[in-house]
């Protein structure tokens, strides 16, 4: 029988890492090529909190300048901001009323979280109702959305401010001065000691208490048929993660390798283009050149191209000057003027095949344009898979991938039966129907 896993997981960021988390929760980015989100439906995300018109580091400054929260102490680089993801398999919605149902779920989870952070700590809440999950939509061989909730909150803890032995008042010394309340990711998720039934100590891991916590808020609020993520495993999230990094593992190969072409079909248009320029501008010196001689051949074709009677003067001597005029000179003036027409029409081919040439050379520009924009926008994706892998190369290594594969094979597993289930079902459904 199919089990649901509940999931309640934290990402930590830095001031400077939090901005392309908020792009992807708030939806700011323009597109989402490398992704299964359908813009269309994000008008039916939830916010069950936000920050108005303020990015998430403005909020903080605000909560800063207030004295609402802290950083004093805390590096340039400290993690400030958490992200809390709450997750149940997609397949639970599914089967429990999809959009509506999880609205619904989600809700009861924001209020979890007020619980664990304070209202006045957290940032946003969004539950995401547009990102497809192209796993079952395959199977079920129609759209479904897998429903969760982004949570961007400050680990806030109240620490103590003691007077310090620089104080006038030796009796103030060690007392406390006053109580902040001091963002610090390490004190608020800080793991504890417990005891077993057999009076051994142990270390128990703040997100397995936090796993605790949740499931437990979850089902006391009525929400039931499904199951807490296993103990010690973060591979909870794996079904639906494990297929989108296979899937943009392989988008990054094909990326890599279109990339490479690209480039090569850039170097190889910016040779061409060098060629053109050269050959443009020799065609413009040999035109700049000519053009002055083609216009006085012009001007002097169109001189001498009346009839050659009226060219030649009429001798005014014998018999014999008229022979010479019309057996040798009239011939002689047609023969030039034959030839003049014949260079001022090479003239013209050459101004045409010019004007060709320019054209040829404007279009080459604009293609290499046009590919310096796509070879740029398939780098800036380049990048996001490029990160995408790392994580999950990190994943493996800090899990080992042996236990990566039996988790992702034991998910697949499961998967192939949900699916001969969810077909047994609608082909029960069609029988009926018929």
């Amino acid at each position: 029988m199919r089990k649901n896993y509940s999931v309640a997981r934290v990402v930590q960021y830095t001031r400077a890492s939090i901005s392309k988390a908020e792009r992807h929760i708030e939806r700011k980015n323009e597109n989402y090529e490398n992704m299964n989100v359908d813009l269309s439906r994000t008008p039916m995300n939830v916010h069950y909190k936000n920050c108005a018109d303020l990015t998430y580091n403005t909020r903080l400054d605000q909560l800063i300048s207030t004295g609402t929260v802290s950083l004093r102490g805390l590096k340039q680089d400290a993690k400030i901001f958490d992200e809390m993801v709450f997750d149940v398999n997609t397949a639970y919605f599914e089967e429990f009323g999809g959009y509506d149902y999880a609205r619904a779920f989600y809700e009861e989870a924001f209020r979890f979280a007020l619980k664990e952070y304070g209202s006045e700590n957290i940032l946003s809440a969004v539950m995401h109702a547009d990102e497809l999950n192209t796993a079952l939509t395959d199977q079920l061989r129609h759209p479904v959305y897998h429903y969760h909730l982004h949570v961007v909150a400050l680990p806030v803890v109240e620490k103590e401010i003691l007077w310090s032995k620089r104080c006038k008042d030796p009796a103030l010394v060690g007392t406390v001065k006053e109580v902040i309340h001091q963002v610090s990711h390490s004190k608020k998720w800080a793991s504890q000691k417990a005891t077993d039934e057999d009076g051994h100590t142990h270390i128990v891991k703040s997100y397995a208490q936090l796993q605790d916590r949740f499931f437990e808020h979850m089902r006391d609020a009525g929400f039931e048929d499904f199951e807490r993520g296993e103990k010690g495993s973060t591979a909870e999230h794996l079904s639906v993660t494990e297929f989108k990094v296979k899937k943009e593992t392989e988008r990054l190969e094909d990326l890599q390798i279109t990339a490479n072409t690209l480039s090569e079909d850039i170097d190889r248009l910016g040779e061409e283009e060098i060629a053109a320029v050269k050959k443009a501008n020799a065609a413009q010196k040999r035109v700049d050149h000519l053009v002055p001689k083609m216009e006085k051949i012009e001007d002097l074709a169109r001189q001498y191209t009346g009839d050659a009677d009226q060219v030649l003067p009429q001798p005014e001597v014998l018999e014999s000057a008229r022979a010479y005029r019309e057996k040798k000179a009239v011939p002689l003036y047609r023969k030039i003027i034959g030839v003049l027409r014949s260079l001022f029409s090479k003239y013209l081919d050459l101004k045409h095949d010019y004007e060709d040439l320019k054209k040829k050379y404007a279009r080459e520009i604009d293609s290499g344009k046009q590919m310096k924009k796509t070879i740029r926008r398939l780098n800036e994706e380049k990048d996001v898979l490029v990160g995408t892998v790392t994580k999950f190369d990190a994943l493996c290594r800090g899990l080992g991938r042996d236990h990566i594969e039996s988790q992702a094979k034991a998910i697949l597993e499961r998967e192939e039966k949900e699916r001969h289930q969810q077909n047994l079902l609608q082909e029960r459904h069609e029988k009926d129907a018929r």
